[in-house]
């Protein structure tokens, strides 16, 4: 069984940082507010060098696929295979090719094969399907030291019962960013 992770940007209020955001006050908090300071991205190259896929809902695959194929940052992202959860999407951006799934189940599957970890990036309405489906594996959280209010939030408000989680690294960077990695407690 391959293990799913959601990987996120969040403030210390639980906003978290996601594609589109353009129109949202706050957008481009995450390197406009705070200092950057590379050593606290290291996991984010790591996560390219690990994972086996990477799983999109249909908003992040359409702001990602005309961008992120002409980055060498995200060279790992590039050369993994893609899915898409949608039951809107009608075919595949041919600039940055990606099998489409269609439902929740379809993701339960592709994590019952083979491979290595599916990650999730950027996609917080399918995060937050994904937990709430019980198919979160590990959260990658680097949780920025800013208040932003209102805003997307990567974890579900449904009222559900108590999902406990362990730590399984945690670092605290100069520039205030706290990486936390949480394995969900099944």
């Amino acid at each position: 069984m391959r293990q799913l992770i959601i990987t996120a940007f969040l403030s210390a209020d639980g906003v978290a940082e996601g594609p589109g955001d353009g129109d949202y006050r706050n957008a481009g908090w995450t390197f406009k507010d705070v200092e950057f300071d590379p050593a606290a991205y290291e996991i984010k190259g790591r996560e390219q060098g690990e994972a086996g896929a990477l799983l999109l809902g249909r908003r992040s695959y359409e702001a990602f696929a005309p961008v992120w194929p002409t980055m060498d940052d995200f060279a790992g992202y590039n050369a993994m295979p893609r899915y898409v959860v949608s039951t809107s999407l009608e075919h595949e951006d041919d600039r940055w090719p990606a099998t489409i799934l269609r439902s929740l189940d379809e993701v339960a599957e592709l994590k019952a094969g083979d491979g290595g970890p599916i990650l999730v990036h950027g996609s917080l309405e399918l995060g937050r399907a994904l937990a709430d489906a019980g198919l979160v594996d590990r959260y990658h959280l680097l949780v920025f030291p800013v208040l932003l209010g209102a805003g997307e939030r990567l974890f579900s408000a449904r009222d559900q019962p108590t999902q406990r989680l362990t730590v399984a690294e945690h670092e605290m960077y100069g520039n205030g960013v706290t990486k936390v990695v949480y394995d969900v407690v099944k």
